[in-house]
């Protein structure tokens, strides 16, 4: 099919090499073989009048029209899915579709279980692909690589709808033994200690409670230890003076099994909000409304 002399089904090519900036990669993720892609690329490149990706180097760059041509290319092509491919009708008990989760490691041990279940009750045959947060999780989902983003609202996408999904409070956590914390935990004791961190590919989580903590008291913590996982934290407290602070799940389900104590944070720390996001062309996918229905009714009861 033809618009304008251009080849509509090119438009999904483009939207992959746009993406890859590489000819092979965007092959692989349309299943096409490199001589294939290349001879897509050229059939472009004599459309647009433009190199579109050009050789620097060992790499290849976007040339400034192909910048230019990266929201609305995906733009279009999320329209079409949303409009025309997407089915009028959706039974949960029927369906084999499989949702594309983009979340962290907190989110996954406290929201997935319940979720797993009332989906075995309901939709034996939807499956999930959980996917951990990269650096550029809005990217994923404005790519149409995700259904859902679960992420803190303070990192949520402006041009995405998104609504909270459940909350979060902080409890600090040492080690049963340690050496100068005994019955309470006092301000100047949390800035003594050596600091536990959860860092995150994005770096988001870190930098916010740090960025927060400098904000509010105009000092640093002592970060001795960071780590990609909040759910290791507790662990990595024991047999030392240093401290973490972890969100308050994460805390009560590692007391269960670990030599560790719990402490009211010395501070007031902001509650922690946990949003789900979608597409904005995806709002009106009914399967996609039935999977946020049943996401918000686990997140409310967890």
């Amino acid at each position: 099919m033809r618009f304008n002399k251009l080849d509509l089904n090119l438009l999904v090519a483009l939207d992959a090499l746009l993406a890859e900036r590489n000819i092979s990669r965007a092959g692989e993720r349309l299943h096409l073989s490199q001589p294939a892609m290349s001879n897509a690329l050229a059939r472009l490149r004599n459309f647009f009048g433009d190199e579109l990706l050009a050789s620097q180097g060992r790499q290849m760059v976007l040339t400034p029209r192909a910048l230019g041509l990266i929201e609305p290319v995906r733009e279009v092509l999320m329209r079409i899915d949303s409009t025309i491919t997407t089915p009028p009708l959706f039974d949960p008990a029927e369906s084999t579709r499989t949702f594309v989760l983009l979340l962290s490691d907190f989110t996954t041990a406290v929201f997935i279980p319940p979720l797993l279940e009332a989906l075995y009750q309901q939709a034996r045959g939807i499956g999930l692909e959980l996917r951990s947060l990269n650096d550029k999780p809005a990217e994923q989902l404005e790519q149409g690589d995700a259904d859902l983003l679960i992420i803190p609202e303070q990192f949520a996408a402006v041009d995405h709808p998104c609504a909270p999904l459940f909350e979060e409070q902080y409890l600090c956590v040492t080690w049963s033994g340690h050496s100068n914390i005994k019955e309470e935990l006092t301000f100047n004791d949390y800035l003594e200690c050596g600091h536990v961190v959860a860092n995150y590919a994005t770096g988001q989580q870190r930098a916010a409670f740090d960025g927060w903590f400098l904000d509010r008291f105009g000092i640093n913590r002592k970060v001795e230890v960071s780590a990609p996982s909040m759910a290791a934290l507790p662990q990595m407290v024991v047999g030392t003076d240093r401290i973490a602070t972890v969100h308050r799940r994460v805390a009560l389900q590692a007391e269960k099994v670990l030599p560790i104590r719990l402490w009211p944070p010395p501070i007031e720390v902001p509650t922690l909000v946990q949003t789900l996001q979608w597409h904005r062309h995806r709002d009106a996918d009914p399967a996609l409304q039935w999977m946020r229905e049943l996401a918000f009714r686990i997140g409310r009861t967890i």
